[in-house]
C-alpha cells in the first residue's frame, strides 16, 4: 500500500499547482453553503487503482469531504460502473476534482495495463512482467504502486537499490569485465550484479565476468533463444545467470518471450506512454 505521507506530500503540490489563485469559476457561481453528492464512473473496462489518492484529494481540500470507495484496488470494473462516491460542499468537490481523477486516471490506466501484459502470458508460465525506471518524475510511488496493483512486478526502485550495468556504464569503465569487477568490489555481497547486452558477443563478456543477471536489449526473438539457450548452459548456478528482455517490448511477444525461457520482462511502456483510463466525475444533485 502507499504510505499516507508519500499520498499527501504528492497530492498537496498538485493542489497548490490548481489552487494557487482560487478557483474563480466554483466561487463566483457556487452558494458557499451548497452541499453536493456525485459518483465517479467507468467509460471502458478497467481496473481500479488510486481510490485512496483519489479519496486524500477531496479530504486535502476539505476534511469534511466523504469519498466512498465503491471498488477495490484491483478489482476490474465494467463500463458504466461506479468506482467511487463523494459528497461534500459543491466548491470543495469542484476545487479537488481535476486533480483527483487526474491521479486516479494514470493509476488505473497503468494498473490495467499492468494486468494486459501479465494476462498475455501462457498459461502456467512463470515469468515476471516487471515495470522500468522510465517513470513520471514525481509519481514513481503512484506509478509502481499501480504496476503492482494491476499484478505485475516493479524492478529496482532507484539508482542506489541495485547495480545495473547498461551500454554507458561499460563504456565509461572500460568494458564489461572491468565493470563487473569493480562493482563485486563495491557493491554489498546481499546485491546481484545486472548487466544489459545486446548481442552474443556482449553475452559471453558478461558471462564470463560472472554476472548474476543479463538483460538482453532490443534483442528479436531468435535472439533471445540462442541467448537463453546459452545461459542455461552456463549452469552457475544450476540454471546459468536470471534472464531478463527489455527494450521493444510488446503485448504480442509476451507469450514468445515466455515460451523462450525468459525470467523476468521488463516493460517501459507501462510507465511511460500507456494512455489514462476514462473516467468522469459527475455530480447528481444537492445534498
Amino acid at each position: 500500500m502507499l504510505q499516507r505521507r508519500i499520498i499527501d506530500n504528492v497530492v498537496s503540490r498538485a493542489l497548490e499547482e490548481d489552487l494557487a489563485s482560487g478557483d474563480l469559476t466554483s466561487e463566483a457561481c457556487v452558494p458557499a453553503e451548497a452541499v453536493a453528492h456525485g459518483e465517479a464512473l467507468a467509460r471502458h473496462e478497467m481496473v481500479a487503482c488510486g481510490g485512496e489518492v483519489f479519496r486524500r484529494a477531496f479530504q486535502l481540500v476539505d476534511p469534511e469531504c466523504e469519498v466512498f470507495l465503491v471498488k477495490a484496488e484491483g478489482e476490474v470494473v465494467a463500463p458504466g460502473e461506479v468506482l467511487w462516491r463523494v459528497r461534500g460542499k459543491a466548491r470543495s468537490l469542484l476545487m479537488a476534482e481535476r486533480v483527483a481523477l487526474n491521479f486516479a486516471q494514470r493509476m488505473t490506466g497503468i494498473a490495467t495495463a499492468a494486468r494486459r501484459y501479465v494476462a498475455a502470458r501462457p498459461a502456467g508460465a512463470t515469468t515476471r512482467i516487471a515495470d522500468t525506471r522510465k517513470t513520471t518524475p514525481g509519481l514513481r510511488a503512484f506509478e509502481r504502486y499501480a504496476v503492482r496493483t494491476g499484478g505485475a512486478h516493479n524492478h529496482r526502485d532507484d539508482l542506489g537499490s541495485a547495480v545495473m550495468i547498461k551500454d554507458n556504464h561499460i563504456v565509461a569503465a572500460g568494458g564489461i569485465g572491468k565493470a563487473v569487477a569493480r562493482a563485486r568490489e563495491r557493491a554489498p555481497h546481499t546485491c546481484r550484479i545486472e548487466v544489459e547486452v545486446t548481442n552474443m558477443a556482449e553475452l559471453e563478456e558478461a558471462l564470463a565476468a560472472g554476472a548474476d543477471i543479463v538483460m538482453l536489449d532490443n534483442m528479436d526473438d531468435a535472439e533471445v533463444r540462442a541467448a537463453v539457450s546459452r545461459c542455461r548452459a552456463e549452469g552457475h548456478p544450476p540454471r546459468g545467470p536470471i534472464v531478463e528482455a527489455s527494450g521493444g517490448i510488446t503485448l504480442a511477444r509476451i507469450a514468445t518471450l515466455c515460451d523462450a525461457g525468459i525470467d523476468v520482462i521488463s516493460v517501459g511502456a507501462l510507465t511511460h506512454s500507456t494512455p489514462a483510463a476514462d473516467i468522469s466525475l459527475e455530480l447528481l444533485g444537492l445534498g
